[in-house]
């Protein structure tokens, strides 16, 4: 990395492990919704009206329904699609092998495999984050496929966000969000009121209201201290900087002014010395 001239790093992060609990918990259902259907898979065959693919059907609907949930839990559509194409592509093993006498250990054992394929991207996902804190300015690094890079001066900061939960209080982690005026580590929630009437012969429904939104501070885990560790001394060290860099351009003028003069006077005292 290239430095800007009496620049030096200070700090080298990344993520916490368990910072992106939310992301491994993609895996860890696949992972015990596996082991559960391998167990209960004698009485799971032993349901009559599923027929012989009673496993296979057990299947489907358990990785559809938490598809479903971790889509909504996360607010990410694509998580869905993904739990279709890893049934998709089950299904099509199964097919294209002839592997439906075996399906009672095949489906276990295959969902298993994609379970600690998904903890290998997260891992892989969580070690391209990268977080360079200098005395002059913060630096973000990030990307598996495109490399993604955000520099921040510390007096273009106006306010440090932080947010740590109760597993990040027991293991010493949390995240920073620096905000700046322009607006950068704010997101928006917006919130909107709805009515409807009606009996039941005759119903009315409708829309009424406004919306309202709020600026909270969020950002993309690549543009913000996301689970960094030891969280208190990153933080200090961060409103340290802040507080030095809010110094105005006129004050640091004057007390540049005011340096240049004491070496004037300490010169010329030096000269009459002599």
């Amino acid at each position: 990395m290239e430095l800007l001239e009496n620049e030096k790093v200070e700090k080298e992060l990344q993520p916490h492990p368990i910072s992106f609990f939310h992301l491994h918990s993609l895996w860890i259902f696949l992972f015990l919704f596996s082991i559960l259907l391998y167990h209960f898979s004698p009485k799971i065959s032993g349901i009559k009206f599923l027929g012989e693919n009673a496993i296979l059907a057990i299947w489907m609907v358990g990785l559809i329904a938490i598809g479903i949930i971790e889509s909504l839990v996360l607010i990410r559509w694509r998580i869905f699609i993904a739990y279709i194409a890893i049934l998709a592509f089950g299904t099509f093993l199964l097919w294209k092998f002839n592997l439906w006498e075996l399906q009672k250990l095949f489906i276990p054992f295959y969902t298993i495999c994609i379970s600690l394929l998904i903890l290998a991207i997260v891992e892989i996902y969580r070690r391209s984050h990268k977080y360079i804190i200098t005395n002059f300015r913060l630096i973000f690094r990030g990307g598996i496929l495109f490399k993604k890079e955000r520099v921040l001066r510390y007096e273009k900061i106006t306010d440090l966000a932080t947010h740590q939960g109760i597993v990040g209080k027991i293991f010493g982690y949390g995240t920073i969000i620096p905000v700046t005026q322009s607006g950068f580590g704010l997101g928006e929630d917006a919130s909107m009121a709805a009515i409807g009437t009606g009996s039941k012969k005759f119903r009315i429904f409708g829309f009424a209201g406004g919306e309202k939104s709020v600026d909270t501070p969020r950002a993309r885990s690549y543009y913000e201290l996301h689970g960094v560790y030891p969280f208190k001394e990153i933080k200090m060290l961060i409103e340290k900087h802040v507080q030095e860099g809010s110094i105005t351009p006129y004050l640091k003028e004057q007390l540049e002014l005011q340096k240049e003069m004491l070496d004037l006077l300490k010169d010329k005292e030096e000269k009459e010395e002599e």
